[in-house]
């Protein structure tokens, strides 16, 4: 049965995984709602600037801190197999990081280039309707 600690841990490293997604994808959620630009505009810089800055990330510490607490290292969960690689790959290099820093990058630039075209779009497709009554 997992501990109190075990749970933390899983819990943290799911979020962790969903930061991570957020800060790769969540432009895209910025068509279904346009106030999510606030929220992953920051997020998405400072995923970058973790990448490229090899800094440390505060969710890493605090995972590290309640994996201390647990007595047996529960092994065979979903989260350790199939979430902790993602978040934590084997091999991880400076250089890595750096290829996923461009690769975030890359993403919310082609991903925030066709939010701009579009509004551009809509905002030109607004004024020649309103010239034309």
């Amino acid at each position: 049965m997992p501990t109190l600690s075990s749970i933390i841990v899983d819990s943290l490293v799911v979020l962790h995984l969903v930061f991570i997604v957020f800060v790769l994808l969540g432009g895209l959620l910025v068509l279904w709602r346009r106030w999510v630009l606030y929220l992953h505009v920051p997020a998405a810089l400072w995923g970058i600037l973790i990448e490229f800055l090899d800094w440390r990330c505060p969710l890493t510490p605090l995972e590290q801190y309640f994996r201390q607490f647990n007595e047996l290292p529960y092994q065979g969960t979903f989260v350790d197999h199939y979430i902790l690689p993602i978040v934590y790959p084997a091999g991880l290099t400076h250089d890595l990081q750096i290829f996923f820093g461009v690769s975030v990058l890359a993403v919310n630039i082609l991903i925030y280039g066709c939010l701009v075209v579009k509004y551009l779009r809509r905002k030109e497709s607004n004024q020649s309707s309103g010239n034309h009554s």
